[in-house]
Formats: structure tokens, sequence, C-alpha cells
């Protein structure tokens, strides 16, 4: 897995400030008000920094933003950062300066002096999830190295990166599983990275094709006939939290999508490694709940498939018998997200009688043209429990829009030999997929359907990302899952 940077926290030292290698980070806020730290600075670069902060470029800059002062006389550091940060600095303003400092670190690390800054495990989350970058691929001159970084604090007590440094794990897990090429992430190798969660204290069960067919996941396998990689679900079980019944999280792990015998078109068609981006955020989260000792009871389930076109590929028009009891008639192939969902769906609620169940997938191209790549598509039948989350999403930072259903829409996916189609019309393909999923919904269990097609890769950096997977919804879903357990 790619490796955070390593954040040691250390008593505050005046005089260790000029000999730090490296870079050196550190807060002046918006009136210009410095530090004692920032007074040394200023004082070793013979008033440079204050030069600085009196200077059209300071004022000109964004509170949270960071500018480099190279090579300062006086120090043996390689470069100071100025960063422009209140005291009193929100959650997104410490994060984005946290990612500033995150974005520019190198091998040789950083000594960062946030002052008397008051959310400082919310400026090391956003180094962290910032400092991402996926090499393993690459043939390098050097092994990578995860930077060093001290965070030097009056007070080195008082903070605790315990909980932030487990949610960083959980998005850096997502981001590597949605990162990786489909000839390393089969559905055999994502089965066994999940396995791997035991060591934290994770149940993890796979159950293979024979075991699938014995409980009649018949649309769960329609979907993988064509390929050679066998089609699996793997289910986590985190059980911290007493008696309470789990909430149920359901991901979509299709580890290449060609489109099947509905090929898709060629242009773009190597994006379709990330279109298990849904597994991958279930997984980044049971991984930080179970960092973080979370008490909670979350059951974690994917459906992990391959969809290649094959002579033994289901074929447009083929009727299938889904685990629920109701038939699907697959008119497009390409379909094939809301056929994976529906039946680990239906097995959630049979199996695990969840108070509440989200789902998550890279499910519909017109949900990226509805939305673009600034939030994920939110579906759901039940208003209270559609508002937790998306108030959690709000206060990570990680776009989230409810789209509406409805009857009319439903009646799209009316078919003439079969229960149901398993697409609509051209128009609402966002919604007529989320109806799909409602069919295999019971109207007693809380739900939310998240189509995280347009932000769980992205084509240019988030504030918290570098270009590529961006672990979304990982921050949100611990959060909601916390606010659910704190009200019972």
């Amino acid at each position: 897995m790619t490796a955070l940077a390593q954040i040691t926290v250390t008593e505050l030292d005046l005089d260790a400030i000029a000999a730090a290698p490296g870079r050196v980070s550190v807060m002046v806020t918006p009136d210009g008000k410095m530090s004692p730290a920032a007074r040394r600075i200023n004082r070793l670069t013979k008033g440079a920094l204050a030069r600085f902060v009196e200077s059209p470029a300071f004022e000109k800059m964004k509170e949270g933003e960071a500018k480099d002062l190279a090579y300062p006389v006086g120090m043996a550091a390689s470069a100071v950062q100025v960063v422009k940060l209140a005291h009193q600095a929100s959650v997104e303003l410490c994060r984005k300066a946290g990612a500033a400092i995150g974005a520019a670190l190198d091998k040789e690390g950083a000594l960062v002096l946030p002052g008397s800054l008051k959310r400082v495990e919310e400026l090391a989350l956003g180094l962290m999830l910032r400092n991402y970058s996926f090499t393993v691929h690459k043939t390098l001159d050097e092994a990578p190295v995860a930077p060093a970084v001290t965070l030097a604090v009056a007070k080195p007590e008082a903070v605790d990166l315990s909980t932030v440094t487990a949610l960083a794990e959980g998005v850096f897990f997502t981001r590597d599983l949605v990162s990786e090429p489909s000839n390393v992430l089969s559905t055999v190798e994502f089965a066994s990275r999940l396995t791997d969660l035991e060591s934290l204290g994770v149940k993890v069960e796979v159950f293979e094709e024979d075991r699938l067919a014995e409980l009649g996941m018949n649309l769960l396998l329609s979907v993988g006939q064509g390929s050679v990689t066998p089609t699996k679900m793997v289910v986590m079980t985190w059980q911290a939290g007493g008696d309470e019944a789990p909430v149920a999280l359901v991901g979509k792990g299709v580890v290449f999508d060609t489109g099947g015998i509905s090929l898709k078109p060629a242009a773009g068609m190597e994006d379709m490694t990330m279109d298990m981006g849904g597994a991958g955020t279930v997984s980044g989260v049971m991984k930080s709940l179970a960092l973080r000792k979370a008490p909670v009871n979350v059951v974690g389930l994917v459906g992990l498939v391959e969809n290649m076109p094959d002579g033994q590929a289901t074929r447009p028009g083929d009727v299938v018998k889904s685990m629920k009891g109701d038939t699907v008639e697959i008119i497009n192939t390409d379909a094939e997200g809301r056929l994976v969902l529906a039946d680990v769906l239906w097995y959630a609620q049979q199996t695990f009688a969840p108070k509440a169940m989200v789902n998550l997938a890279t499910l519909t191209g017109a949900c990226m043209v509805a939305l673009g790549q600034e939030n994920a598509g939110v579906f759901s039948n039940d208003d209270s429990f559609c508002a937790s989350f998306l108030k959690a999403a709000e206060a990570e930072g990680e776009g989230a829009w409810r789209l509406p259903m409805g009857q009319g829409y439903d009646d799209l996916l009316k078919s003439n030999v079969a229960d149901m189609k398993n697409v609509g019309t051209r128009w609402g393909g966002a919604i007529t997929a989320a109806q799909f999923l409602k069919r295999f919904v019971k109207d007693e269990t809380p739900w939310i359907h998240l189509d995280i097609a347009g932000v769980a890769s992205v084509a240019t950096g988030t504030a918290l990302a570098p270009k590529g997977a961006t672990g979304w919804g990982v921050l949100a879903l611990n959060r909601m899952i916390d606010e659910m357990n704190k009200k019972g």
C-alpha cells in the first residue's frame, strides 16, 4: 500500500529551527501576526519573512494557501513555506493548508510550525491526503520513501493523530485499489487484499461461484459469464457495537468493464479499470473503522466481477432470475453494475437485516453528464437518512447532490417478457438505474444509492487529492456512521 507521510509530534524547540533540513512550513495569520516560531524564522532570515508578510503577494494569498521563500539565508532549510492561516481556522481551511504542505513535500521531509492553530489534527489530515502518489508500477531510480514530517507544537500531548491517520489509511487503501490496473487487481487479488483486513479484526468471508449459484445470485454471476476471472462476493464484518443491527455498505466491484457484448467504444475504455470504485470505497471505510476501533456494527459487501465479451457471455435479450426471485430482461450488458448490486443488496438484507443500507457504484455516465466531477449523485427512499448523509458529506467537503426518483421513471423499466428491463430510455439514465436498484430494497430498509461515476477518479486534482483516484466517500461515510451511532 502507498505509505502515508510519517508525522511525528514533538515539543517546539525554537533553537532547532535554524538547523532543520528539508522544508520548514510556518503559519502566519491573515492579519500578519507571527507566532514565536515565525518570529524566530524572521530573525534568522534577517527580516525576510516580515518583508514577505507585508508585501502585496501575501495580501493576495487566500487563507489556506502557501508560498515558498526559497533557500533562506541563515537557515539550513531548502525553503520556508509561508502558510496563511488563522488560529481559529475552519476544518476546511486547515485541511486546505495541510494539503498545500503535503503537495510540496519531497523526500527530505519537513518541519511544520502551526503556532497556536486550534485544529492541528485537521492540518495533518490534509497533509497526509494530498501527499499521495501511486508509483508502484513505475521504474524509479530510488524506491519511494514516505516523507518524514515533524509537527512541532507547544503541547504535544494535546495532539492526537490516531483518528485522522486511520481515516487517511482508509482513503489511501481506496485510492490504491482504484488506481491498480485490471491485470493486477483481478477479482482474486481484490479478494486477497480484503482478506488481509482480518489482521485488523475484520471478519472476512469470500463467496466463490458455486456458493453464489446456490444462493441464486444469478444476476451477479451473469455479468462475469464471459470472463475467465471468477466472480466473487466478499463480506466484511466489523462488530464492535454490541447487539445493534449493522449499517450495510454495498459496493460495485467490476474490476474491468468492456461493456460485454454491448461493447464500449475503444476511446476511454482504459479508464474502466476504476469501475470497481464503489467496492473500493466500501473497503476503505471498513479499514478506517477497524484501525480506529470504532464502536459500531458495519458490514461491507462487495460483488467482484469482470465484464468481458465471450462465447459464454450474457447476450442482450437474455432473461435472468435474481436472488430475490424477480426476472430481468438484460437489454444492455453494459448496464451491468446494477445487476451486480441487485443480488448483493438482497443478500445483505436477507442475511443481516441492516438498520440502514448504502450502496456505491461508478454506475452511469448519465450521472456525470448531470453533475460533472464535482458531485456524486444521491438517491434515497428515506428523507431523514438521506439528510444525515448529505450533512456528513458537506462537513467533509465531499460533493453530493440528491436527485429525484418517482413512479414515472420506474415505469420506464417495464418489460414485455420479464418482470423488468435493466435499462430505461435514453433520458434520465442515472435515475432509472436508481429505480432499478430500489426494486431490490425492502420498503422497511432506509437506503441510499450513491452514483460515484464522476467523483471516484478525476481528470484534474482536487483540494485533497492529485489527479486520479480520490477515495471519495470514505470520510463522509465514516462521519455518517459515527453520527448514527451517537444518536443510537
